[in-house]
């Protein structure tokens, strides 16, 4: 028998997808840690930010405690650039993965600040005293929000944020970490507003076995064909995303010959958000979602 490639297959089992996907689904704005470029990343009013400046899906990182707790974080440490320890013990780029949220409860890891140190990427940010929240808390917090303001209710894209070979040092299995997460999107009644994102295929793979009704995006940062990445992780995902420098017009068109979405990340200028959405993406993943206001 002829091997059939991944690409012809995913062609056959996606274009009726892709057809629907167009007439249903309105371009997406996903507002990266909330909105990085306006307030301090992964917080509460970071995310409130995003949708007041026009995000329709809120895009967060998520680590897990040592009391099991689900914290938003980008990294499973207190990052340099944005952290100051509650007692005052200096932070710096050799000493950060000591303070690892994996070895921490939550009771300690909320006394940390990460919202007043001044980061030299983002010169535009709002600096104020905040801690890194709780999964539960930001959502009851966002919803409480919208409800409250009379706003359609947001889209969570909630990544498993799994370093390589550190499970058991900055994070559970990737089964647990899953679970953990599944357990307050289940507990929030969040199944048809969530998408489970991801570098690391092994939680994806886990997530797609015992969770097939829910979305999934594959996160991409290095240059490798797409039909070797959908071969290497088993399933079509919903949505294939990648760092904006690899995307071109020929991946956009793989994507939805697949039934695929693409949205990029992380598009941070008006000519960037221009460019990818005149190729025919399907949303982006930018620090900035105030400013897709300007092309509209």
């Amino acid at each position: 028998m002829k091997k059939i490639s991944i690409l012809f297959l995913l062609l056959i089992v996606g274009t009726t997808t892709l057809f629907a996907q167009k007439k249903t689904i309105a371009f997406e704005i996903q507002g990266n840690r909330g909105a990085r470029g306006l307030m301090p990343e992964n917080t509460i009013p970071g995310m409130i930010k995003a949708l007041e400046s026009g995000a329709t899906t809120l895009k967060m990182e998520v680590v897990i405690s040592k009391d099991k707790q689900v914290v938003v974080s980008q990294e499973p440490y207190f990052n340099y650039t944005i952290s100051i320890s509650p007692n005052g013990e200096e932070i710096t780029l050799k000493n950060q993965k000591q303070f690892n949220i994996y070895k921490m409860n939550y009771d300690e890891i909320k006394h940390f600040d990460v919202g007043s140190k001044l980061n030299p990427r983002f010169p535009q940010q709002e600096k104020f005293r905040v801690a890194k929240p709780l999964l539960n808390d930001l959502i009851d917090r966002v919803e409480f929000y919208v409800a409250k303001k009379k706003r359609p209710k947001p889209h969570y894209n909630i990544e498993t944020k799994l370093i390589r070979k550190g499970d058991g040092e900055f994070q559970p299995s990737p089964e647990e970490y899953v679970e953990l997460v599944m357990d307050i999107v289940k507990a929030k009644k969040l199944g048809k507003r969530v998408t489970i994102h991801s570098f690391d295929m092994r939680s994806l793979q886990y997530l797609h076995k015992q969770y097939p009704h829910i979305p999934t995006s594959l996160g991409i940062d290095e240059k490798e064909d797409f039909e070797n990445n959908i071969k290497a992780l088993g399933f079509a995902p919903t949505i294939y995303s990648p760092y904006l420098p690899l995307v071109g017009k020929s991946l956009v068109d793989k994507c939805h010959a697949a039934g695929i979405k693409i949205v990029p990340w992380t598009v941070n200028t008006v000519k960037d958000m221009m460019y990818v959405k005149n190729l025919g993406v399907d949303g982006i993943v930018t620090d900035y979602p105030n400013l897709m206001q300007e092309i509209k």
